[in-house]
Parts: C-alpha cells; sequence; structure tokens
C-alpha cells in the first residue's frame, strides 16, 4: 500500500510506517492511500464471522493490514489485541464498541468505552501501540505536536503516557473545554505529558500546530509528530467501527444503513466517507454540526467559509467549536478526482482568502456518489434531544451525540442509521443538568478525576513562543 499527498502533482509514493510519524505531508497535504482497497462481498462475510467469533480487536487486524502491509501481519494482530482490550482498565465493555437499538431504525454506536470516555480512545490506543512499535525499530523518539477542543488531548495523552520515545505537546483552547476535560489532560503528571493552554481558539490551536509541523528546519531538528487527525493512522483506525457497527446492524451483505456522525473537524465522517468508498454498503453519510455549522453550509450550498476565531461560537457541544475542518481536504481531493493542483489552490490559497466555491459536478458528485447529507443543532435542540431520548428510551447521551440524533431525525431515509457516539454525558456535566434536572452518573473509574492537580502552561497564541516551550522540555527531560 503506497501513500500520496493531496497536494504532490509529482504523486511521490510513500510507506505507510514513512507517513506513521510524519504527520502532515512537507508540502502541506494530507496522506492518502494511492488506492482504496476493495471490500468483497466474500470479504464482508468472513469478517462478520470474525467480528462474531474472535471480537472487535481481530476485525480491527485485517482491516490493518490491508492498509500497514510494511508491518509483519503477527505484529498487526499483536498490537491490535494490546490496544483493543478490557485489561489494564483500557475498554469498559468487551465488545469495544457495542451498538444499541434506540426506536425504528435508529441506532447509537458506542464510541466512549476507552479510558477516557471520547470516541478518540478508538484511534488513539492503537496509534499509541503503533508509535511505540515503529519508534522502538527504528530507534529513534518523537515529539507528538496536537491541538484538542476538548477529547484528543485527553485520549492522546492516556495513549501515550509512560511509554519509551515519546514525549506529548498538546494546545487547547485556554478556558473553552468542560471542567471534566480540562481535569482529565491537566490532572496527568506524566514527565512525557506537557499541556499548553493557548489564548485563544481551537482554530487557533490547530493553525499554530500547522505552522510548527510547516517549518521544515524546526521539525527535523526536533522531531515533530502528529496525532491530530490529520494523521492518516487515525482515520484508518475509525474505518473499523463503520465496520463492525454494520455488521452488528445488518443480518446479510445486501443490506444497506447510513451513519450520521457529530463532527468540527472532519475526521470521524471522513472515516466513514473511506469505508464506502472500499465497498462498505453505506447509503448516506449525514454530517451533524452545531452552531460552528461551516460544513452544513458547504453540503447545501457548494461554499466554504472557513470563519475567524472570533467568530467561532463557544457552545454547550464544545468539541465541534471548529471552524476549519482538517480533514475536508481528504474528501475534497477525492471529490475532485485527485487533483493535486485544484485541492493545492483550494486549501493553501483560497482558504486563508476566505474560502471556496465547488462546482456543480462536484458538489454533485458528493451528494449523490458520496452520500453526504447535513443538518445543523443549536443550544436549544441539544437540551430537547438529550431529555427525550432519556425520556422515551432511557439512554443519556452527551451534547454531541445530541446533536447527531437530532439531524438523524431530520432526514426520512429508507435505511437504518446508525448515529455515532462523542463522549459520556459525563464530561458535559453542566448540559445534562440544564437538560434533565439531574447530574450524569459518574462512572467509577472516574470517580477521583476532580481531586487531581493541576500541571499546564500558559502561553500566548504565538507561533514562537510555543517553539521555545518546545525546544526547552526536549532539553530538560528525558524519554
Amino acid at each position: 500500500m503506497d501513500y500520496i499527498s493531496t497536494r504532490d502533482t509529482q504523486a511521490t509514493r510513500q510507506t505507510f510506517t514513512d507517513i506513521l510519524l510524519g504527520g502532515l505531508s512537507p508540502d502541506g497535504g494530507l496522506y492518502m492511500p494511492a488506492v482504496y482497497p476493495q471490500i468483497t462481498d466474500e470479504t464482508l462475510t468472513q469478517w462478520r464471522e470474525l467480528l462474531a467469533s474472535s471480537g472487535y480487536a481481530a476485525l480491527a487486524a485485517e482491516v490493518v493490514k490491508l492498509f500497514a502491509d510494511d508491518i509483519p501481519p503477527a505484529k498487526v494482530e499483536e498490537l491490535t489485541a494490546n490496544a483493543y482490550t478490557t485489561e489494564g482498565g483500557k475498554f469498559a465493555d468487551e465488545e469495544i464498541v457495542p451498538v444499541t437499538k434506540l426506536g425504528d431504525e435508529l441506532y447509537i454506536a458506542h464510541l466512549s468505552e476507552g479510558p477516557t470516555a471520547a470516541f478518540k480512545d478508538m484511534a488513539m490506543q492503537l496509534l499509541g501501540e503503533l508509535f511505540e512499535f515503529e519508534l522502538g525499530r527504528r530507534g529513534e523518539e518523537i515529539n507528538i505536536l496536537g491541538a484538542t477542543s476538548g477529547d484528543t488531548g485527553s485520549s492522546a495523552e492516556y495513549a501515550m503516557r509512560g511509554r519509551d520515545n515519546i514525549r506529548v505537546f498538546m494546545l487547547t483552547p485556554a478556558g473553552r473545554m468542560t471542567p471534566f476535560q480540562q481535569a482529565q489532560m491537566f490532572g496527568l503528571d506524566d514527565p512525557n505529558i506537557f499541556n499548553i493552554a493557548l489564548d485563544g481558539v481551537f482554530d487557533d490551536c490547530q493553525d499554530v500546530v500547522k505552522e510548527v509541523s510547516a517549518d521544515a528546519g524546526f521539525k527535523s531538528k526536533y522531531s515533530i509528530g502528529a496525532v491530530n487527525s490529520i494523521n492518516w493512522a487515525r482515520l484508518m483506525a475509525q474505518i473499523v467501527y463503520y465496520i463492525s457497527s454494520y455488521l452488528k446492524v445488518t443480518e446479510s451483505n445486501d443490506e444497506k444503513v447510513s451513519f450520521c456522525v457529530p463532527t468540527g473537524n472532519f475526521g470521524d465522517v471522513c472515516a466513514g466517507h473511506i469505508a464506502k468508498q472500499m465497498g462498505l454498503p453505506i447509503d448516506k453519510l449525514i454530517v451533524a454540526t452545531n452552531e460552528n455549522d461551516v460544513l452544513h453550509e458547504f453540503f447545501q450550498t457548494g461554499q466554504y467559509r472557513p470563519r475567524s476565531a472570533a467568530e467561532t461560537h463557544a457552545t454547550s457541544s464544545p468539541s465541534m467549536d471548529i471552524s476549519k475542518a482538517s480533514n475536508f481536504e481528504r474528501m475534497l481531493f477525492d471529490a475532485t478526482l485527485r487533483d493535486p493542483s485544484l485541492t493545492a489552490e483550494y486549501f493553501g490559497t483560497k482558504v486563508k482568502e476566505g474560502g471556496f466555491d465547488v462546482s456543480e459536478e462536484v458538489l454533485e458528485r458528493i451528494r449523490n456518489e458520496y452520500g453526504f447529507l447535513s443538518g445543523t443543532s443549536t443550544h436549544a435542540d441539544r437540551l430537547a434531544t438529550i431529555k427525550a431520548v432519556k425520556d422515551e428510551y432511557g439512554v443519556l447521551v452527551d451534547p454531541h451525540t445530541a446533536d447527531g440524533v437530532g439531524v438523524a431525525k431530520q432526514h426520512a431515509l429508507d435505511t437504518p442509521i446508525i448515529v455515532l457516539e462523542t463522549a459520556l454525558p459525563v464530561k458535559f456535566a453542566d448540559t445534562i443538568v440544564e437538560a434533565v434536572g439531574a447530574a450524569p452518573e459518574v462512572p467509577e473509574r472516574f470517580a477521583e478525576i476532580m481531586n487531581a492537580g493541576r500541571h499546564v502552561a500558559d502561553l500566548p497564541n504565538d507561533v514562537d513562543a510555543v517553539k521555545q516551550f518546545i525546544a526547552d522540555a526536549i532539553e530538560n527531560t528525558e524519554v
């Protein structure tokens, strides 16, 4: 399996382990498989039997082998077994991703059974295994730089804490995360974990990460890598739960399902797009946004208009408070029939000038061939949905998942809709109290989390200040 950049007109090919540690391509583009592997009817039947007999980790191994063919197959099986297990408190449910039925043709895929109660654990736990394996094989170390709007940070830190040859530097928007999210991250005192609260919003954090990564000299000198969803391995891992959820909801391979995905950075739903391109029988991919509805606006109009930090709303589904969707570039690359020049113009030039419009041909491909739909949800909508789901089905959902359920109900489809859960309600207690009048139950594994200390550095929204912090920390800590 070879990989290419979305902006490389030369279509330079690299291996999986080469792009695993790098994150962003040197030309500013994102890595993609040169060709998507195809899922045949026979393959799907084999996977259906494998999931039933051997579980999620075994299915994950088969999917990863398609994309990471420069890692020995037996090692892949070992890594997925280590990542997707209930041992050591990693996952709370042996199914890893259980699926429950809410009502007629509406399901929830529970992606929040991991150590930080967020769907990001699904990819990060595997990424931790992959990073440690490849760094050990090469005799190298890596300094991971990431940005988080709430859940990526804690998932990355819990996946990487205590691992050999790895440091994590995570940028957070100061004051924009919930107290629980902050406690999960800032409570860690592992010597290889560094939290940075940036004076800005998530998009500012993401911009700093991109600017640092674009400095080839700094990136090389300090071995900077990425775990944000710009890293292809994240999407690869996420493809697995689309497949497992499909297999759980259907009985035969001729059945189709749709997915509704709450998203801000487009990574979660981009994995669904790739699964559909691989041949998984997906009908529609419904993008659910909150008040920061740049993506919804695009799917309605074909106009992509990222907003400034000042125009980005602080909402009660904060992990989606994003106005520049990094992974959107991957889908547009496909939609332009993999035109790297046009992709580079869109995301390297036009976005900085305020955005771009796609052609009718491209928009029709996105809607009809790729099956994208969209919808948006407000604070009042998610409160009403949280209460309705609790009253009707006895299930308590977090605000982001409520956005998904609410938007799913806006669309009358002929296929079952699986809503991808974002996080457990405990991470957003204030909104839950407002919706149902009582605080969510705190799972036993998180009982003491609010009592931990705080380990975080406050920095201005300045690339040079972040670079200096990273350089000083690397010089003063061994991993």
